[in-house]
């Protein structure tokens, strides 16, 4: 797994939880000797690209972001001509973002797709990807005076990378996005996380958001990992109810700092503590 590292493998959206901050933290928890990777809500996959493993199985609910993912893959080229149309103009802003709420949408390219949200995600205010109860984007203009619309090295490295291992790329649920992990194998869980109060939860990126049956189902997963051999780690907040979830004798939680610059209230931004969880 250890491999020369290219530093223009990095995120290329900013997205909710994304892990750049803690980063360092991570990667002092991450074994040694892994046969394929998995990260089943990989996000802006921050971890991976750090990471950069030869073998990988990444996944995420969000259908918008894996088409990203897969048209960065496949059609970088296109990708970035498509994106250098894009124009930081509020009126041209709103227009795009209308685009899913109209028949027009479904007969978008994927290309156009990716470019789209890749377009949104760098105008829109303060980098957030979000929608509402409709599937719709509703994140309002961001007014930046020169924003990086086309990051051309950036996405051809990853592109590159992601052709150049053994790298799948999934949209499915986050129990079928490890079937058939093996012994040797390592997952990274970072789902959306548990709010640490009743107002500050973040579930918006995806249609149906994660909830406390899906925390459950997904420490449910995490025993059955343990009894198989599998090693896991888990990112999540230091909700009260999280550190209930998982306080259990084959599990050690440690707690890392975070700052936190994506949060509609102001006074949520900097640091907060959040928790790793493992079985080894």
């Amino acid at each position: 797994m250890v491999r020369k590292k290219n530093n223009l493998v990095k995120p290329f959206v900013k997205w909710a939880g994304g892990k750049r901050q803690v980063i360092d933290e991570i990667k002092k928890y991450i074994p040694e000797n892994i046969s394929t990777y998995y990260e089943p809500f990989v996000g802006g996959g921050a971890v991976l690209f750090e990471l950069q493993p030869n073998k990988a199985v990444i996944n995420d609910v969000n259908v918008h972001l894996y088409n990203v993912y897969n048209v960065i893959k496949n059609n970088v080229d296109e990708l970035i001509e498509d994106l250098k149309q894009h124009k930081n103009e509020e009126d041209y802003y709103y227009k795009m973002r209308a685009k899913d709420r109209t028949d027009e949408f479904n007969g978008m390219t994927d290309v156009q797709k990716a470019s789209r949200i890749l377009y949104l995600n760098k105008t829109c205010y303060n980098g957030l990807f979000r929608v509402n109860s409709s599937g719709e984007f509703n994140v309002p203009f961001g007014r930046y005076k020169n924003p990086s619309i086309v990051n051309e090295p950036v996405l051809r490295a990853v592109s590159h990378y992601l052709n150049n291992n053994n790298i799948a790329i999934l949209n499915v649920d986050f129990e079928e996005a490890i079937k058939g992990m093996r012994k040797q194998a390592f997952v990274y869980f970072d789902p959306p996380y548990h709010p640490l109060s009743d107002t500050s939860s973040f579930t918006g990126y995806t249609l149906d958001g994660f909830d406390e049956k899906d925390q459950i189902r997904l420490r449910k997963l995490c025993d059955k990992l343990n009894k198989r051999g599998c090693r896991f780690l888990l990112s999540n907040s230091s909700a009260k109810f999280i550190i209930d979830l998982y306080d259990h004798k084959d599990y050690k939680i440690d707690y890392v700092g975070a700052n936190r610059s994506i949060n509609s209230d102001a006074s949520s931004r900097g640091e907060v503590k959040e928790v790793l969880v493992r079985n080894y």
